[in-house]
């Protein structure tokens, strides 16, 4: 195309001006647009801001490159195209386009603070927008409009930036000002911002009528007018730190740098000066002079200071040694503890033993009891326990072991409650917090001997100062207090330091553990919350223990442990690797009349899982060996048997099911050692509640159901032997002609379908759906799979997602197409219906997730255009 003469440059976008077809463009060839439109254009291109100038009743829209970066790949295939074919800035474009009409209208608009995401790299930006109406030569209409961008993107950052500043330099910046005045030569404000206003506690229009030697420090006027002066003779700008004089007759320190603005000749016009706020500076600098004063002194307290760090490094180190400790010995200790106490409770109940024997076997029982419990404790203190938090009321607890409380402090120590009528919620372990009171109560016994008084105090506190929190590493919010105090002995200092410490007792040998409060101190630091002991010797003890509030509703806690034991005749595979500890529990869920399957390891109880053998209940442990963890035996078993219960046992769960110290969410955990019991009761509740659950759900809707998650769709998964003898079927009598499959009567046609789907547990869960409604399906991982599956088999569909490795899902889509016109293709994709739009052929959308609902739905259209 000839160079046209008119243009000016204009980087890339002017190029694209020059190098361009015109002809079938609304605009015409550049050299005859209208004088407007060239300088316009020519403004646009050389404008260093983001410009758009959008032109005619067609709407066309050209701009410079600094605009073509703010809509990434878009550009160049918009330059020229009419605004309404160029879909940029979708969150925004009515505002755009209602803007740029009311420009055309012959007004001025502007759009501010505007939040767009930049399509090169997905990053958050804001802009201001002003819309300019261009007119014709004559003035009379508008030709066109003028759009300039200012990014504001960094000022945002900025102000989330300081925003996110800690509170001690906040407190420093929030009194610091820049200010900015023009001065004409004389000193006089011509100009005001109000920072300025702010900081000379004077308002605007009393500014403007003050000189620059008004504000200032009588002291400091001298030396100002004088640099003031000969900066405008010279034009040399210069920074002074002086004295601003308030209206009160206080005076604060700022730094004021002034600069000449000058006409094109070179001639004084007026003056700028920026002046900072710099009183905490200078305040900083004198309290620096002072601390090297004190140079000694803070030597002194540094090596304090680090003292005091390394000793809370030691106890941390400690605690973690012990946590790795009791994490290794807890698993094998708790497994020969179950073993143990299975065994004597299994031999406990045998009717023939004699009354003798009988309690040499309860005393073994006791004895395995306190093992389990000084197991118990050291996982406490470690903080590996695994919790099972939920909100609960401390209010409530209390209240629930009233008469265990009395019991456990005797008849000498007078109990007070004081609780807060409103007290808030907390998310904790309800046992572990009754463990806890119970503990603690007993330790403020022991320091009674002569009896006394306990003091229960629960209320709600709202914590904010820094330094505490900062001390008991809380984060500033809303907490449920429990204060224990009691007015026993009291604690020496020494005593009070080491209170925590595992083992640290003052008890005579054989009266106590040291656990009591170790325990105390690792579960509340698991749930997040703090501890302390208040105490001095001769005047009592009071532990302040807070949690932090949560704001869910009061959980109902399901208590089992007075639950009568009833057996059942459902089926439950044990999945134990210890043959002692495997054979009692089979021999104890049997002699209730449960069927039992056994495993010794995960790949073996998966094989069980896969045979399509009913189950109703998989009971494992967590650590096991072999290469299928009991997650993923946990998880698979799940997936093909969805109304499977699911019950884990161990005696350390590790990471396993357990993350930051609770449980993962859903997870039922029995904990070694276990009473047999306990087995039977949890083992009874938990197949009770998965029936009343299934009665239930038959119900409300009839027939034969699935277990299913609230708002997700319902898979029947069919059983293995079913699902592979569809596909020999399908195999033996596939038609060599793509085209629905025959049937038998008025049902709709049974589909062959084509799954391309690179994650292969998503790919093999579309299959089992798919054959669950009735269809064929064949699943591939790649386009390249899928194109080698075409040319093997006959198919009715191809099922695919878009992004794929190798050859994407459309290309594969259009291949397909290409050599069998008349397959339907089904795009399954996180960018919804829009790919179906795009595409530029016939094709159904499934935009993900998509429930089972509307597969169903889609597959009855293609079934019925067939």
């Amino acid at each position: 195309m000839a160079e046209i003469s008119w243009l000016r440059g204009g980087g890339q976008a002017g190029k694209i001006v020059s190098a361009s077809d015109w002809t079938d463009n609304a605009l015409g060839d550049p050299a005859h647009w209208p004088v407007a439109l060239r300088a316009s254009l020519n403004i646009a291109l050389h404008s260093p801001s983001p410009a758009l100038l959008i032109w005619g009743d067609a709407r066309n829209i050209l701009y410079n490159d600094s605009f073509a970066a703010c809509i990434g790949s878009q550009h160049p295939g918009v330059f020229g195209a009419r605004l309404d074919e160029a879909p940029f800035w979708p969150q925004l474009r009515a505002a755009h386009l209602a803007a740029i009409e009311a420009c055309f209208a012959g007004r001025t608009q502007t759009l501010e603070e505007q939040h767009v995401v930049r399509p090169e790299d997905a990053v958050d930006a804001w802009f201001d927008f002003s819309y300019v109406p261009i007119f014709a030569a004559d003035g009379a209409a508008v030709e066109g409009v003028l759009c300039t961008l200012v990014d504001l993107t960094e000022r945002r950052r900025g102000i989330q930036a300081l925003l996110s500043s800690e509170n001690r330099l906040t407190a420093i910046f929030n009194q610091a000002s820049v200010c900015f005045s023009e001065l004409d030569l004389q000193g006089r404000y011509l100009r005001v911002n109000d920072a300025l206003c702010r900081m000379l506690c004077r308002s605007e229009e009393e500014l403007l009528r003050m000189t620059l030697a008004d504000v200032t420090h009588p002291d400091d006027v001298p030396v100002n007018m004088s640099m003031f002066n000969r900066c405008i003779g010279d034009g040399k700008s210069f920074t002074l730190e002086k004295r601003y004089v308030r209206p009160d007759g206080s005076s604060f320190w700022v730094s004021s740098n002034i600069s000449r603005i000058v006409d094109a000749k070179g001639r004084p016009q007026a003056m700028i000066a920026v002046s900072t706020d710099i009183t905490e500076r200078r305040r900083a600098e004198e309290a620096l002079r002072e601390l090297n004063d004190t140079l000694e002194q803070r030597v002194v307290e540094e090596i304090l200071e680090r003292s005091r760090a390394e000793a809370a490094l030691s106890q941390m180190q400690k605690m973690e040694a012990v946590g790795q400790l009791t994490g290794g010995v807890a698993h094998d200790f708790n497994n020969v503890l179950q073993i143990i106490g299975g065994n004597l409770q299994l031999l406990q109940s045998a009717a023939a033993l004699e009354e003798k024997s009988r309690q040499r076997v309860k005393i073994a029982i006791d004895a395995v009891d306190r093992g389990a419990k000084l197991s118990s404790q050291l996982l406490a203190f470690a903080r590996r326990q695994p919790l099972q938090p939920r909100s609960i009321n401390l209010k409530r607890v209390l209240h629930d072991m009233d008469d265990l409380l009395h019991r456990a402090v005797g008849e000498t120590i007078e109990i007070s409650t004081i609780v807060a009528s409103d007290l808030w919620n907390a998310m904790l372990d309800p046992n572990q917090v009754e463990n806890l009171i119970i503990n603690t109560a007993i330790n403020a016994r022991d320091a009674m001997p002569d009896g006394g008084r306990l003091t229960l105090q629960m209320g709600n506190v709202r914590l904010s100062d820094p330094h505490f929190l900062a001390q008991a590493d809380l984060e500033p919010g809303d907490y449920v207090e429990l204060s224990i105090s009691d007015n026993g002995c009291g604690m020496s200092p020494e005593v009070r330091e080491r209170a925590f410490e595992p083992f640290f007792t003052t008890k005579k040998e054989g009266e106590g553990t040291g656990l009591g409060l170790s325990m105390a101190y690792g579960f509340v630091k698991q749930s997040k919350g703090h501890i302390s002991i208040q105490s001095e010797a001769g005047r009592g003890t009071t532990i302040r223990i807070c949690f932090p509030r949560s704001r869910e509703a009061e959980a109902a806690v399901d208590d089992i442990r007075e639950m009568e034991v009833h057996g059942g005749d459902e089926t439950i595979l044990v999945v134990e690797d210890d043959p002692s500890l495997q054979l009692t529990v089979t021999d104890t869920l049997s002699s209730l009349g449960y069927r039992v399957l056994k495993a010794d390891n995960g790949e073996r109880a998966l094989a069980i899982v896969r045979s399509g053998v009913p189950i109703d209940m998989l009971f494992t442990d967590v650590v096991m060996p072999g290469s299928v963890p009991a997650t993923e035996l946990a998880r698979q078993a799940r997936q093909l048997l969805p109304g499977i219960e699911i019950l884990f046992t161990s005696g350390y769960p590790r990471d396993a099911i357990v993350h930051e110290g609770r449980l993962d969410a859903g997870v039922e955990l029995l904990s070694k050692p276990y009473r047999l019991n306990q087995l039977a009761q949890r083992i009874r509740h938990m197949l009770s509640r998965r029936a009343h659950r299934m009665q239930a759900m038959r119900g409300d809707r009839g027939g034969d159901i699935a277990d299913e998650a609230p708002g997700s769709a319902t898979i029947h998964v069919l059983p293995v032997a079913e699902r592979q003898r569809r596909k020999a079927a399908d195999a033996a009598g596939a038609s060599p002609q793509h085209g629905p499959a025959g049937n038998d009567g008025g049902q709709p046609p049974r589909l062959r379908l084509l799954v391309v789907e690179d994650n292969i547990d998503s790919q093999e869960l579309i299959c089992e759906l798919l054959e669950t409604l009735g269809h064929a399906a064949h699943g591939v991982a790649t386009g390249e799979e899928a194109q080698q599956a075409l040319e093997e088999q006959a198919f009715d569909v191809l099922f695919t997602d878009v992004n794929l490795p190798g050859i994407s899902g459309v290309d594969l889509a259009r291949d397909a197409l290409s050599r069998f016109p008349g397959m339907s293709i089904i795009f399954a994709s996180g960018y919804g219906a829009a790919v179906a739009r795009n595409v530029g052929f016939a094709s159904h959308s499934l935009p993900k997730p998509y429930d089972i609902a509307q597969l169903r739905d889609i597959l009855r259209k293609i079934a019925a255009a067939a």
